[in-house]
């Protein structure tokens, strides 16, 4: 078997060297009535789908036939080949095959450089599809890929490259600055590739996501790793933009880092340097993290009114600055925050309207009815986080449960000329709700 794999590697080069050999001689080369025959001959079988009656020919016809004569020759074969790898079952033929695929990406670039981009993203997915286990063997080529190709990279392959360098490190094979770095190269691509259209824009989306989950699951970014990474790095060029931004960035990914003084020091070169949505955020973080409440709401009040931050980022930062302030004893501007991340949406809906019950649980109202209405008010949020967003429905559930324990009795609330189901306003601490009217059924 390992003979014949051999062979039909050999013969499989034999014959992509030959097409080459023959293009001196014409479109067609020597002999051109067999070149144009031959092609005939594998193209109508393959229209068909006959593909192991087309390979044969296939092969003849590249044989004969110079790199010009057709590019199909090329895209078709590989197709042919990929057929041949889904039916054997020796790994060695198998990896003989995938040779031939690759190799035929290459001869198809030399002969036609102006779909150069094209081909060579091709040539990286089928490395991943059929060599995607060997990590160090993805990490080298898709590198090389994206050197190349940069903004262009097909987005499977920045995040496969990121995947393979996350394994490496796993395995000890690189270092934690090498893998950050990976994580910062493939990140600025995602952030520079072009969208067709608002589907392609949706896929660029979900890549940054994933790549964004890859890195932050890998625990690469651990605090004491950056600092030890980007610390003197940072002391010995504090004013460069690009290196301060890329510090930020990272600490913002790694759990409890925002209170170191590398972090400190970062942010505020970045603002100083580069005053913006992003700086100004980060110096929210910053001042929340130490307790400077006045300054972190107006760090965050200012990345919302920035004009170049989007609508997706600002739904995010009203539901932090919501959570801020709630946590700090600052109802109406929580109770705000909050109204604005419901309506912006962008998938936060669900947390903020969680703010809203827990702040209408916890408030004081006057008037008999009052007292009670706030838990009615607050069962509504509850019910509305639970609709908008599957992963508070528990954390929404429990809440409605507690807070269900201080409805009225029935005998109790129609006293007030009041029953379930009826519709009452409650207003009190600067909110106001229409709400329906709960008894206890204890």
């Amino acid at each position: 078997m390992k003979k014949l794999v051999l062979t039909f590697f050999a013969a499989s080069v034999a014959l992509l060297s030959a097409g080459f050999t023959a293009s001196a001689q014409g479109k067609y080369g020597a002999d051109s009535a067999e070149c144009i025959k031959y092609l005939s001959y594998y193209q109508e079988y393959y229209k068909q789908k006959n593909y192991d009656s087309a390979l044969p020919n296939w092969r003849r016809a590249y044989a004969l036939c110079p790199a010009t004569a057709s590019q199909n020759m090329f895209v078709h074969g590989t197709t042919l080949m990929t057929q041949q790898y889904n039916k054997v079952k020796d790994a060695a033929w198998k990896s003989a095959i995938v040779d031939t695929i690759l190799t035929l990406q290459d001869q198809r670039m030399t002969a036609y450089p102006k779909n150069r981009a094209t081909i060579l993203n091709n040539k990286g997915q089928y490395m991943i599809n059929y060599r995607g286990e060997d990590a160090a063997y993805l990490y080298k080529n898709l590198n090389e890929i994206m050197d190349e190709l940069g903004a262009g990279t097909k987005r499977d392959i920045l995040v496969k490259v990121l995947q393979a360098s996350i394994s490496l490190y796993r395995e000890n094979q690189l270092q934690a600055d090498e893998v950050i770095g990976m994580y910062d190269k493939v990140s600025e691509l995602i952030e520079k590739a072009e969208a067709k259209n608002e589907s392609d824009e949706e896929e660029n989306l979900k890549a940054k996501a994933t790549i964004e989950s890859l890195f932050a699951d890998s625990k690469v970014a651990s605090c004491d790793n950056l600092i030890a990474i980007f610390g003197p790095r940072y002391e010995a060029d504090p004013e460069n933009i690009t290196l301060v931004s890329n510090i930020v960035k990272l600490m913002n990914t790694a759990e409890d880092c925002a209170s170191n003084d590398l972090y400190l020091k970062a942010v505020t070169s970045m603002y100083k340097l580069d005053p913006s949505y992003k700086s100004a955020y980060a110096l929210f973080r910053l001042n929340s993290a130490r307790g400077n409440i006045a300054d972190a709401g107006k760090y965050m009040e200012e990345a919302i009114a920035a004009p170049e931050s989007d609508p997706a980022t600002d739904a995010q930062y009203y539901y932090e600055l919501a959570l801020f302030a709630y946590k700090n004893g600052m109802r109406s501007k929580a109770y705000e925050s909050a109204r604005k991340a419901i309506d912006m949406d962008y998938g936060y809906a669900g947390k903020a309207y969680i703010i809203l019950g827990n702040l209408w649980a916890s408030v004081s109202c006057d008037g008999d009815v009052n007292k009670y209405a706030r838990y009615w008010a607050a069962t509504d949020c509850y019910q509305k986080a639970r609709s908008a967003d599957p992963t508070v429905a528990d954390e929404a559930s429990a809440s409605i449960s507690s807070v269900s324990r201080y409805y009225p009795e029935a005998s109790e609330i129609f006293m007030y000329d009041l029953g379930a189901g009826q519709s009452y306003t409650v207003s009190c601490g600067g909110m106001t709700a229409t709400t329906t009217v709960r008894v206890n059924n204890r």
